[in-house]
């Protein structure tokens, strides 16, 4: 733990991260003058930190843009690389004037708190409180560059906007003797290999029996790359080891109608269950649920028949609703079923594996020689908030039913003081990032107040009741089912990013 000294007080409001969440809190937090803490040297967060050479959007440009800077190229249907999402969101910066709030090569390793302490309270769940007291009320541990230089800066208000990727890799445990200190070969996460340059990352991949771990983007965008790096004389094929298939499509295309159509309107989202909903409308909903599953089987009988999923045992056991409900389906690279039909990448299920000398050893007693495994199997965003957030916090920080309780996915209300932007997934995170930047925005000034602690754990109860419904998924935390309600909770205003800007500038909420 950090010792106290340097304490600087520089500003009200801090912001920790710079990526897509962290931006849109600085430019709608600006008149504050905060001060954002980016342990990297660069805007972008995961965006710069977890990719590969063939990483892309999983959406149009439309889809994922700031409601008032509008891509420049905003008409081409691709899907752009994640260089160029890197260039939109400097661009972004640099057009606001954010950069002058970045502090880059910061990186916040404590933070605590030195207000009441009846705030500590988890038995009052009255209201919440002031959020600029005018005194500070939280201390910030910073760290630059060198492990001993650390600086201590106060705080009235903190945002928290490190999201649930990158940073802390998510390992898998193994029996004694069974994990990869046995392995000869090399053992990397997916957060190891996105370090590597394009020649380096080749060179791992080429000529070597690569076995990656897990069946979501980032393991298929692995696989793929293992598998043109392999193209030459000499080249060995990827294995990918997959415990938990989810459904994936070619593009956002079904049966010649646009994906949004089913799940993304208002007339379309009016049939899935929404929290405060009346008994009529949860009448309506059961009535309908059939028309719910009529629909989803409509979207998987399309995907069936446009990849192999059935010939190389990928289909999944749920439904696509229940992956939709969770933020689960990914578009699957052009060619990946080509290099599959090439015998370049090759499929194990299995629920259990472990390692062996040569490579990994699974549940049936069957082997895979290998001599790269990489795991892909995701990030631990909770652990990476804990690392951070002091106690008695860090143990209500899942409180109460393993998830973290966001009022609004903004506000927790037994955290006084703080804000969460980019931590509740939904079909477009920008977007619902920057919604609820400008709500906390105006909530921070004051313009409207907070109803009770205990009336905002109804409000969220109720939100995870409708996604434990929807998905046996459902602690991902996403409100997909239900996210032109949640952003018409936030502004009053539904429709298109550029209808929320006009929102924004024409009423005041």
């Amino acid at each position: 733990m950090a010792s106290n000294h340097n304490k600087l007080t520089s500003s009200r409001v801090a912001i920790i991260g710079a990526g897509v969440s962290g931006l849109s809190a600085a430019k709608h937090l600006a008149h504050h003058n905060p001060i954002v803490f980016e342990a990297s040297d660069s805007v972008g967060g995961v965006w710069k930190s977890c990719t590969y050479e063939t990483t892309k959007l999983q959406s149009a440009r439309v889809d994922y843009e700031f409601s008032d800077f509008p891509w420049p190229n905003r008409d081409d249907t691709t899907f752009p690389s994640y260089i160029e999402i890197l260039d939109y969101l400097e661009s972004y910066a640099e057009h606001f004037d954010l950069l002058k709030f970045m502090k880059f090569g910061s990186k916040v390793i404590e933070v605590k708190y030195t207000g009441e302490g009846d705030a500590l309270q988890m038995v009052d769940l009255g209201g919440y409180g002031s959020f600029l007291p005018g005194k500070p009320v939280w201390e910030v541990a910073v760290q630059n560059g060198d492990a001993r230089d650390i600086q201590w800066h106060a705080f009235e208000f903190v945002v928290v906007c490190t999201g649930k990727f990158g940073d802390v890799p998510r390992i898998p445990t193994f029996p004694v003797k069974k994990g990869p200190e046995i392995f000869k070969g090399k053992v990397m996460h997916s957060m190891d290999y996105c370090k590597f340059e394009k020649e380096e990352a080749s060179h791992v991949l080429r000529g070597k029996k690569v076995a990656v771990i897990g069946f979501k983007k980032s393991a298929i965008d692995l696989a793929l790359e293992s598998a043109i790096a392999n193209q030459a004389e000499g080249g060995q094929a990827c294995t990918m080891v997959v415990r938990t298939t989810h459904w994936v499509f070619p593009h956002y295309w079904v049966w010649g109608l646009p994906f949004f159509l089913f799940y993304s309107t208002r007339a379309s989202q009016f049939l899935h269950d929404r929290p405060d909903q009346s008994f009529l409308r949860t009448l309506f909903c059961f009535i309908f649920s059939l028309l719910r599953a009529v629909v989803s089987k409509f979207i998987e009988s399309y995907v069936t028949w446009k990849l192999p999923l059935e010939k190389y045992g990928l289909k999944p056991d749920h439904s696509f609703e229940e992956d939709y409900a969770s933020c689960q389906m990914a578009i699957i690279p052009e060619n990946f079923f080509e290099e599959a039909d090439k015998g370049m990448i090759r499929f194990k299920k299995t629920s259990k594996w472990c390692f062996y000398d040569e490579g990994i050893e699974f549940e049936d007693g069957t082997t895979l020689e290998s001599d790269v495994v990489i795991l892909a199997t995701g990030y631990d965003g909770k652990k990476k908030l804990k690392a951070i957030v002091p106690e008695p916090f860090r143990t209500w920080l899942e409180f109460p039913c393993g998830v973290m309780p966001l009022y609004r996915g903004t506000i927790h209300p037994l955290i006084p003081n703080m804000g969460f932007v980019g931590y509740v997934q939904s079909n477009s995170n920008l977007h619902t990032s920057e919604l609820r930047s400008m709500w906390l925005s105006r909530l921070v000034d004051g313009k409207f107040e907070l109803p009770s602690k205990e009336q905002m754990l109804d409000q969220f109860s109720k939100e995870m009741e409708v996604m434990r419904r929807s998905s046996r998924f459902y602690k991902r935390h996403c409100i997909s089912t239900f996210s032109i309600q949640h952003a018409d909770d936030l502004s009053f205003s539904p429709y298109g990013s550029q209808d929320y800007r006009l929102a924004q500038e024409e009423t005041n909420i």
